[in-house]
Order: C-alpha cells, then sequence, then structure tokens
C-alpha cells in the first residue's frame, strides 16, 4: 500500500509537489493527462527502453566469441612462437607442442611456475610481451566465461534450494533476483572447491605428490603465486594442467569478485534499512523542502530518501531538469506528445 501510494503521489498532481507559476519562469512537475491517444503503450515503450539498453551494453562489452576468438589467436601465435623457440627455454621437457601451449597458459595467467624458463634475450622480450597480452585477454575471458558459467549454474543452485518451495514461477524468480549475489557467491564458492578438490587428487594420483604438497600446489596455482617447488611436470599432467589452471584461476577470480559484492550489498542494506527506520527531524524536513514552501510533497520526500540513499545526487537531479526543459518546448510546465514532436523536429 505504502509504494501504491507514493506512486500515486507522483503521478498525480498535488498541491505540492516541486511546483511554481509558470509566469515566474519555473515549471510544475507532473504528469501530464492530456496526452494525445496516440502515445505509445506504456509496456511496449518499456520493453523498447529495455531491449535499447541491453544493445547498448551489448556494444560496449565485447562478445564472448570475440574474446574466444582473441584467445584462440594468442595461443596459436604463442604455441608457434614458443614451440620455434624451445631451445632456447630451459626446464623439464615432455613434449615440444604440449610444452609450448603450458608455457603460454602459465604466462598468461601469471601462474608461472619457473618450470619452464627463458634463458634468452629473445625469448624473454617474447615472454614479456605475452604476459602483457595475456593478462589483458584473460581478463577478458574470465569476465565472459566466468558469468556464463556461473549464471548456469546459478539457476540449478536455486531450484536445488528451492525445490519444495510453493509458488509460481513469477514469484521464484522475484526471490532469486533478491538475492541474486548471493546464489552467485554460492555457486563459485562450490565450483571453487570442486576446482581444489581435482587438481588435489589429479596431483596426489598422476603427479605422485603427497596430499599436503598436492594441495599446495593448487592453492599456489589458483591464487597465481606459482611458488615452482612444486608444478606439472609429466606430459598426462600438463595436458590436464593447460584446461585446469585456466578454469581454476578463473572461478577464484569470480569468487573474488562476488565475495566483495556481496560485502558491499549487505552495506547497501544495512544503510537502507538505517536510512528506512530512523526518525524524521525537521533539519530533514528543510534539506527536503526543494521549492523553499515550507511544505514538503511526496516527490521531495522520495528525492530526499534517495539522494540519503546514494541512490541519486543533486547533479543528477539538475539534469535532469535541464533534459525537462529542454523537452518543454512551449515552456507550459508540463510535456505531452507535442512537446516531443517540437523538441525531435528542433534537433
Amino acid at each position: 500500500m505504502a509504494d501504491n501510494s507514493i506512486q500515486q503521489a507522483l503521478l498525480d498532481e498535488p498541491p505540492n509537489m516541486l511546483r511554481r507559476k509558470p509566469s515566474e519562469g519555473t515549471k510544475r512537475f507532473r504528469r501530464c493527462r492530456t496526452t494525445p491517444s496516440t502515445d505509445p503503450d506504456p509496456k511496449q515503450a518499456e520493453d523498447s527502453s529495455a531491449a535499447q539498453a541491453k544493445e547498448l551494453f551489448k556494444e560496449i562489452r565485447p562478445s564472448f566469441k570475440l574474446v574466444g576468438l582473441l584467445l584462440f589467436i594468442y595461443l596459436l601465435m604463442g604455441v608457434i612462437i614458443f614451440y620455434l623457440v624451445m631451445d632456447q627455454i630451459s626446464g623439464k621437457r615432455t613434449n615440444r607442442v604440449l610444452d609450448a601451449l603450458y608455457f603460454c597458459i602459465v604466462t598468461m595467467t601469471s601462474v608461472g611456475y619457473g618450470d619452464l624458463v627463458p634463458n634468452s634475450d629473445t625469448t624473454k622480450l617474447l615472454a614479456c610481451a605475452f604476459v602483457f597480452t595475456g593478462m589483458a585477454i584473460i581478463a577478458l575471458f574470465i569476465s565472459k566465461s566466468a558469468d556464463y558459467l556461473v549464471e548456469k549454474q546459478e539457476v540449478l543452485f536455486f531450484k536445488a534450494l528451492h525445490m519444495n518451495m510453493k509458488g509460481d514461477e513469477a514469484k521464484l524468480l522475484r526471490a532469486m533476483e533478491a538475492n541474486r549475489i548471493k546464489y552467485k557467491f554460492y555457486t563459485a564458492a562450490v565450483l571453487l572447491v570442486m576446482a581444489v578438490v581435482a587438481g588435489t587428487v589429479f596431483l596426489w594420483k598422476v603427479e605422485k605428490l603427497s596430499l599436503v604438497d598436492s594441495f599446495y600446489c593448487v592453492c599456489a596455482t589458483i591464487t597465481t603465486l606459482g611458488y615452482g617447488d612444486k608444478s606439472f611436470s609429466s606430459k598426462l599432467g600438463r595436458l590436464f594442467a593447460v584446461f585446469w589452471i585456466v578454469t581454476s584461476t578463473i572461478i577464484m577470480a569470480q569468487f573474488i569478485l562476488y565475495l566483495a559484492e556481496l560485502y558491499t550489498e549487505q552495506r547497501q542494506k544495512m544503510l537502507a534499512k538505517w536510512v528506512l527506520t530512523r526518525r524524521i527531524t525537521t533539519m530533514d524536513l528543510e534539506a527536503a523542502d526543494l521549492n523553499g514552501d515550507r511544505q514538503v510533497g511526496a516527490a521531495e520526500f522520495v528525492l530526499y530518501k534517495l539522494k540519503e540513499l546514494g541512490k541519486i545526487n543533486q547533479e543528477e537531479i539538475s539534469s535532469f531538469l535541464e533534459e525537462f526543459d529542454k523537452l518543454d518546448v512551449d515552456q507550459s510546465g508540463t510535456l505531452s506528445a507535442y512537446d516531443l514532436t517540437l523538441a525531435q523536429t528542433g534537433q
């Protein structure tokens, strides 16, 4: 009921809601109720805006295919180049092609075990170039592949937790959206544990390390420390490492990211709870009185609360009012389809 009353107050025209006389060069801020019937359907307009926003962010962020293509080109070039200069790289060898790919992976992820080391000026300069290029590509790849991986598992994780929960699908989706960061964190944590267990068991059984050394090597790898005293030395081990190192470092990065996001979200919820439950004082009313009429309307009160929550600031409010002034071509203090037509024609 409270949400409906606030929404109604924002849409209607109460006497004290940011309203001033047009003759004094100021505007009345309300929704125009004289809009012609030619206006588009609100639902269609909302869907169109959402589609435009989605398309905008799609253009800003590189696609998964593009990132995958860049990674493939990077690894292909790395394998060819380091295959040709493998004689200038010291360390234990298994297979020339596999060693070149393995060297690219440990360089790109900044693990750097030290089991394969450049020993000439040429290979050292190549390693410097590949480490910077690889870290940039792996950052993009982490962003894309981890989002895809975690979000797919997130749905399964949510359904497993709420398989006995009664209610329609829309209710479940709302509950999932409200706890999205939490479920992503839990999913990343589960995947991280699985990666640690898989790596530890493999090193223990295949590389014949002790259980402690296996776990130690796994932790040094997924945190990209790469001490180098323990690493993958067999042909099968390096083949496993090519896929496992990339996957585990990606999951570790996302785990840290979601942990930070979860902490930030909890802090924001605590702030929101304090803002919404604390007692309003006369000083708050004075600060919320935007038009100086000694009365605070619903719109002014909502804007003040949003400013307290950090959702909006005075500069943004001013920019919105400037946009309103530009659209209000006839200076009537209201917006209609006629104003929008004139504004678009003027552009």
